[in-house]
């Protein structure tokens, strides 16, 4: 992540904007501070201290990847952050709008992330343990997949993530999957930020911090 490790370098800062629909904005979460964003700002600021480190919460529910496209100046390009996660296709794939119609959705996105000059992660469907009541489930995820293969960009591997969550038994049911089928609840937002926070750092690798007042710079 060439752009992040820049950003650090040069400022001291880290901005990520978290742009998604009801996973992003916490649903099924007890509190804001336990939805996955606002953990990922709090371990990612244990994990890179001297640094400044701001995961702004754009998550609106019920949103489609096209609805998303039109905020993304305002809501991501605007905001200028190193990073951005787009977390997204669920509710096309459940509104079943076309593979064709999502794809070049999800190409200009992507294309308007690389022009600013931002980092972008897509990340994959959920898990659902009722995910055969969505026909074309599969499909919508391939098209997601497919598109972060050949726009070379990185793919969280949520889908995959959760099932092994679920056939290793390491969640109970209810601690995966909310009453509704569908949105993760505390214990799993928090799994999921930790595992974020494992791949950015990792993709940013060591950086060298210039402490404020000429001290010694930080790791």
């Amino acid at each position: 992540m060439p752009a992040a490790r820049k950003a650090l370098q040069e400022t001291g800062r880290l901005t990520i904007v978290a742009l998604g629909s009801s996973a992003t904005a916490g649903s099924g979460a007890s509190a804001d501070d336990k939805s996955y964003p606002a953990v990922l700002q709090a371990e990612l600021g244990r994990r890179l201290p001297g640094v400044e480190v701001r995961v702004l919460n754009k998550g609106v529910g019920g949103q489609s990847a096209y609805d998303m496209l039109l905020r993304m100046q305002a809501d991501v390009v605007d905001e200028k952050p190193a990073i951005v996660i787009w977390q997204t296709v669920i509710n096309d794939a459940i509104r079943d709008i076309g593979e064709d119609k999502l794809a070049k959705i999800l190409r200009k996105g992507v294309g308007k992330a690389r022009a600013a000059g931002i980092e972008m992660i897509l990340m994959d469907l959920p898990w659902l343990p009722r995910e055969g009541r969505y026909p074309h489930y599969d499909d919508y995820r391939a098209v997601l997949v497919k598109t972060a293969q050949d726009q070379g960009i990185s793919l969280f591997p949520r889908y995959a993530m959760m099932k092994g969550w679920s056939n290793s038994r390491q969640f109970t049911p209810e601690e995966l999957v909310g009453m509704d089928g569908l949105h993760l609840v505390d214990a799993g937002y928090r799994c999921l930020a930790l595992r974020l926070a494992d791949g950015i750092v990792a993709g940013i690798g060591p950086v060298r911090i210039e402490a404020a007042g000429g001290g010694k710079p930080t790791n």
